[in-house]
């Protein structure tokens, strides 16, 4: 009799922790165990708005919200063929068959384009922060395992997927401010191109600090060092842009902390684009219809192993965009050679500016904040040393038909982003510099005598 009492209280506990671990309705398990790729998918499948109302950091606004989530996740990964997964600092991804990506089915893409060598007028170089440079690797190359045996490696012929779940989703409002540049809170961007400087935006929880450059360009390349600052929203990028009001279109890519999104507090690789100035048609890395990725090494909202540390080593990599053959390629260096990571097929711009080339460069740091009175670290977090700062005077000169402009951090604004690091911006004739945070040089429309490109036919720049 007691040891069938015994038998009866151990089958209830085990009931009972099965019941609590998979929670009735659809919630995620907890972080104590690996959530296979098909459990996922079924969770999402039977989810409930209900499972989530009022749980900690949930914020999804509505039950109708919350089914706009749980449709786009569905969406996504309908006929996705996964091959193996991994968990990495709070995030699951998956490795997934190449041609069952999202983008790919749902583009109609019958094959996937080759991409175009790689090009770059530097390499690192630059005054910076003093300490070692170093070039950072792929998270997946480092022969890493998860603390469930997982590999953290994509095989050949694969590409890794963040996983888009709806623990991440419900804690924004609705499904676009998931997708948008800025949630709700954080404010918008915005970028004028028109005398930058570190102010507040269109809301007063929003501060930008970059250069620009207004120019016919088919992409650039740019040296981005690599910080981890603390803080709801801080990133080091990138932009190039075209059009105006509600017609502005950008590419976009660098590295950038934003805990609600990535589960992690770290800085993680991050791309965006938009169509339609930041509305309604856009989205980061793999989490709508938009990049086709080819690489199986590059992890997109990934973290590193290393990052930068003022006075210590100087970690980053280079990250480039390039114009060819109707779609704008992303490359990305390492220790090694540039990679072709993936690209955003011009289509996505429906014939609008950035269809055809980017008429501005820009190039700096963002930060965010919800509330409160202390704005996030920007890169460093210090402000450019005197001796930095008389080198950008020197070298910022206007060039004919192409001025750069940049700005220094006023008084009791966050520091600039980069600390010592320097753009660098090909004008035609010279290069310009301004003391923010990557190193960039840019390809230039063919007629201002950037880079020797063959300008075909159909006016997109070939090698």
């Amino acid at each position: 009799m007691k040891r069938f009492l015994v038998l009866v209280i151990a089958a209830w506990v085990v009931t009972a922790c099965t019941a609590v671990d998979q929670r009735p309705g659809g919630v995620e398990p907890g972080k104590d165990r690996f959530v296979p790729f098909a459990e996922f998918l079924n969770i999402v499948r039977s989810a409930r708005f209900e499972d989530y109302k009022g749980r900690s950091g949930i914020r999804v606004e509505s039950p109708q919200a919350f089914e706009d989530m749980r449709t786009h996740i569905l969406y996504m990964y309908e006929g996705v063929k996964q091959v193996s997964s991994f968990i990495h600092d709070g995030a699951y991804a998956d490795c997934i068959a190449m041609e069952s990506q999202p983008s790919v089915r749902h583009l109609g893409i019958r094959k996937i384009a080759e991409p175009p060598s790689s090009s770059s007028l530097v390499r690192g170089g630059g005054e910076r922060e003093p300490g070692e440079v170093k070039y950072i690797d792929s998270l997946l190359k480092l022969g890493l395992k998860d603390r469930f045996g997982n590999p953290i490696a994509c095989s050949s012929g694969t590409i890794p997927m963040q996983r888009i779940t709806l623990e991440t989703l419900a804690r924004f409002r609705t499904l676009r401010d998931f997708l948008s540049k800025n949630p709700v809170g954080l404010g918008r961007p915005h970028l004028d191109g028109k005398e930058p400087e570190f102010r507040p935006d269109w809301e007063a929880t929003h501060l930008h600090a970059y250069g620009s450059q207004t120019v016919d360009n088919y992409g650039g390349n740019s040296w981005l060092n690599l910080w981890n600052p603390s803080g709801d929203f801080s990133l080091s990028q990138q932009w190039y842009t075209g059009g105006t009001g509600s017609s502005n279109q950008t590419v976009e890519g660098g590295w950038q902390v934003l805990p609600d999104k990535y589960n992690t507090g770290n800085a993680v690789l991050f791309i965006y684009w938009t169509a339609d100035n930041y509305q309604s048609k856009g989205c980061y890395n793999l989490d709508c219809t938009g990049f086709v990725q080819t690489n199986s090494h590059w992890y997109l909202g990934g973290p590193w192993d290393h990052y930068s540390s003022t006075g210590g080593t100087q970690w980053g990599f280079e990250l480039q965009w390039k114009l060819f053959s109707g779609n704008w390629w992303l490359f990305l260096r390492g220790p090694g050679d540039y990679e072709a990571v993936g690209y955003y097929p011009t289509s996505l711009y429906s014939g609008g500016q950035l269809a055809k080339r980017a008429t501005s460069i820009i190039y700096g740091g963002e930060v965010a904040r919800k509330t409160g009175d202390t704005w996030p670290q920007m890169g460093s977090g210090r402000a450019c040393p005197p001796a930095i700062r008389s080198i950008m005077s020197r070298r910022l000169r206007a060039a004919a038909g192409a001025p750069i402009s940049s700005s220094a951090a006023p008084a009791r604004r966050p520091a600039i982003s980069g600390g010592v690091s320097l753009h660098e911006v090909y004008r035609g004739q010279d290069w310009g510099q301004s003391c923010v945070h990557v190193l960039l040089c840019s390809w230039v429309h063919p007629d201002a005598q950037a880079i020797p490109f063959r300008r075909p036919s159909n006016g997109t720049p070939r090698d």
